[in-house]
């Protein structure tokens, strides 16, 4: 990764941190055929009920792309290799800002990042971002991964941000 991308992915994942979110509904995803395998649907809402003058807006303005990087950077920090995929897989590879506008489109109003597989990673993960700061993360096989990604959004356990 170049300078100027680790600059940018710094700066998308210091844009990340702090952003007051809470989670509004969480599914369980059953995988057709293996129990073992299931995902998960979670619905967030972007804002700060402890805030009275908290705009929702300006949350979506200014963290948006951040939010999502950050989400897609702990899915694929956490994401291990499946079946033939591990040939590709290497312990140290990192996800960078280009993997992260490869898998990122705009539709129908919303900010949407899909990946599947990358770098030997079964990763699996679909983020929605909506203008009125509802975000919607769904996985296949994760099993309850997410709600650590959220964890470490929040500051708990452990995340920390190295090598700057």
């Amino acid at each position: 990764m170049s300078d100027t991308e680790r600059a940018t992915a710094y700066r998308l994942l210091e844009s990340a941190v702090g952003v007051p979110f809470r989670v509004v509904s969480e599914e369980v995803l059953p995988a057709p055929g293996d129990e073992a395998e299931f995902g998960m649907r979670l619905k967030l809402q972007l804002d700060d009920p402890d805030d009275p003058d908290s705009d929702v807006d300006d949350l979506v303005e200014t963290s948006a792309f951040g939010f999502l990087f950050a989400l897609a950077v702990l899915s694929f920090a956490d994401a291990r290799p499946r079946g033939y995929s591990e040939v590709e897989y290497r312990e140290s590879d990192d996800f960078s800002v280009g993997h992260f506008l490869e898998g990122l489109s705009f539709r129908r109003g919303a900010l949407h990042f899909m990946a599947d597989y990358l770098h030997g990673r079964r990763i699996k993960t679909s983020l929605t971002l909506r203008p009125d700061g509802s975000v919607t993360i769904e996985t296949v096989g994760r099993g309850k991964a997410p709600l650590r990604w959220l964890d470490h959004l929040k500051g708990e356990g452990g995340f920390h941000l190295v090598g700057r």
